[in-house]
């Protein structure tokens, strides 16, 4: 098995999720700014590079009516960055901001202070649940 990245791609900032190296567990491991895009793009490939990755899970903001809309492009125009080098995998993300703030306030962390921590569960729970199909 190898490890696999997830990413929560906001506009502001990148959620980041790693597997274990056996496919099992999402693990968070940072939320970066989303600019200026070249270095996002360069410690995403550093990350990968470093531990052997070569796939990555994206999250997919479809709307609720399962159309793309100008979020979920956004997202398809930063992977296609990544995709000569990567095996980019979509993941539908509907409402993982939502599970997120929820799984932080039964946890009684302070997300609302922190967005990067919203991110940062997105982050794992879209690449978890690519994971758990497996």
């Amino acid at each position: 098995m190898e490890k696999v990245v997830g990413l929560d791609i906001g506009k502001k900032r990148i959620g980041i999720a790693m597997s274990d190296i056996m496919g099992l567990i999402a693990h968070p491991v940072e939320t970066i700014p989303r600019e200026p895009e070249k270095e996002a793009i360069a410690k995403i490939k550093k990350l990968c590079k470093d531990n052997n990755v070569k796939k990555i899970v994206a999250g997919l903001p479809k709307n609720m009516n399962n159309t793309m809309g100008e979020q979920a492009q956004d997202c398809i125009d930063f992977t296609n960055k990544l995709k000569n080098e990567y095996e980019i995998i979509f993941e539908d993300e509907r409402l993982t901001s939502r599970q997120a703030e929820y799984i932080l306030a039964q946890t009684g962390r302070k997300y609302t202070k922190d967005k990067k921590l919203v991110d940062l569960k997105s982050a794992c729970i879209i690449l978890q649940q690519f994971l758990d199909r497996k």
